[in-house]
């Protein structure tokens, strides 16, 4: 069992070796209610075109913050992968960026292992490095730090004076995130959609709108 990071978006960003595995799997499995509506799965086919003729699993994952049903959801997932894997079969279940950030395989993973299951993770490409690139800018220079944080937390975030945050999933947040750093006068920068054709750049605060769509992050610096 494989988790397989494709990258944030540019199919030209998967590894060599996410191809191969991708290449290798019978079962290619995606988070989601439909496989081939999933941008992991587009993302992968763009570029392994013969995905297209694999067999494919979408395993539903709730939005919400309900432990209990979360909980559920990632067993019933991990159930179906198991009856997979006991068929022999080699799965590889691809995420956006890379499998240990934020992602829905590491609750898989950690149910499979548990079962006894082996499990592999191929990294990725993360959507701030890959943006930080694309604005051509450092995330991190000597001796700052460099904070990864869901933009939806509930915790205050103390925002200290030298280092870098990254706020991920931030469209929906974005005008709370703005009036929060303008508070502190900070700097922000902002991508959506990183890597595709539908990618848009905010190069200052000003320029970040209220909201913008789930795929977005926001990068906040002195």
């Amino acid at each position: 069992m494989f988790g397989v990071g494709v990258g944030p978006g540019d199919p030209e960003l998967i590894t060599l070796k996410a191809v191969r595995v991708i290449r290798e799997c019978e079962v290619i499995a995606v988070p989601g209610t439909r496989a081939t509506a999933s941008r992991a799965y587009r993302i992968a086919l763009d570029a392994v075109p013969e995905i297209a003729h694999k067999e494919t699993l979408a395993l539903p994952t709730p939005m919400t913050k309900d432990h209990t049903a979360l909980l559920a959801a990632h067993r019933a997932n991990a159930l179906t992968l198991e009856a997979l894997l006991n068929e022999g079969k080699c799965v590889a279940y691809l995420t956006l960026g890379d499998p240990t950030i934020y992602s829905t395989f590491s609750y898989l993973q950690r149910q499979l292992s548990k079962d006894g299951y082996a499990t592999c993770v191929i990294s990725g490409v993360t959507s701030f490095c890959a943006a930080a690139a694309r604005l051509g800018t450092p995330l991190v220079e000597g001796q700052e730090a460099l904070h990864v944080l869901p933009a939806s937390q509930d915790r205050d975030v103390s925002l200290e004076q030298n280092d870098t945050y990254v706020f991920l999933k931030g469209g929906h947040h974005a005008q709370e995130l703005k009036d929060r750093l303008r508070a502190r006068e900070r700097t922000a920068w902002a991508i959506q959609d990183c890597g595709t054709a539908s990618e848009r750049v905010y190069a200052t605060i000003d320029e970040i709108p209220s909201r913008m769509d789930y795929f977005s992050l926001i990068v906040s610096s002195r």
